[in-house]
């Protein structure tokens, strides 16, 4: 037959009885970086709960701007580094009237830039004969409807001259050679 085994000892939590856990003052709490958020960036949730209101860049209304194009093309490129919201948010949902949603988000604040990258996201694959409103409008925040979201509106023409015409300029397509 066998003989009982010594005793352990070395302290061994499951034969101790201990929790696998060590003390709660054993514990290293995480350390968040304070560069990625700035404390002026709300959540746009606390928003509500604040009462607070959104005020939107105007300059989105100027841009001129082809959603399917990149927004580095715009005429005056200062307006895109410009908040799109004050205060300013690190997220915001922005809805089309059809029924389409894209989030601009940025930790230090979503800028102009930012909200038109996500649509531009959205948008590029798209051709021009396929949009039937390709030129972005502005945006607008309606807390009836819902404090978390920016309606984005769309029209026909352009508001103000983008590429240097109004036609839209850009980059030639690809395969066709000139005469």
């Amino acid at each position: 037959m066998s003989e009982p085994l010594p005793p352990l000892t070395k302290v061994d939590s499951a034969v101790q009885g201990l929790s696998s856990s060590p003390p709660n003052d054993q514990i290293k709490k995480g350390h968040q970086r304070k560069s990625s958020s700035h404390p002026d960036v709300m959540n746009i949730n606390e928003l509500e709960e604040k009462g607070l209101t959104l005020e939107l860049a105007p300059e989105t209304q100027k841009t001129g701007w082809k959603i399917n194009q990149s927004p580095n093309g715009i005429e005056d490129p200062a307006i895109l580094k410009l908040p799109l919201t004050k205060p300013m948010v690190k997220k915001v949902d922005l809805h089309f009237k059809l029924g389409k949603e894209v989030t601009a988000r940025n930790m230090r604040g979503v800028t102009i830039k930012d909200a038109l990258d996500a649509i531009h996201k959205a948008y590029k694959k798209r051709a021009d004969d396929e949009l039937d409103t390709p030129y972005l409008a502005g945006f607008e925040w309606d807390k009836e409807e819902s404090w978390t979201q920016l309606i984005v509106h769309l029209q026909t023409q352009p508001t103000a001259t983008t590429f240097g015409s109004t036609s839209g300029g850009g980059k030639k397509k690809k395969g066709k050679k000139d005469a």
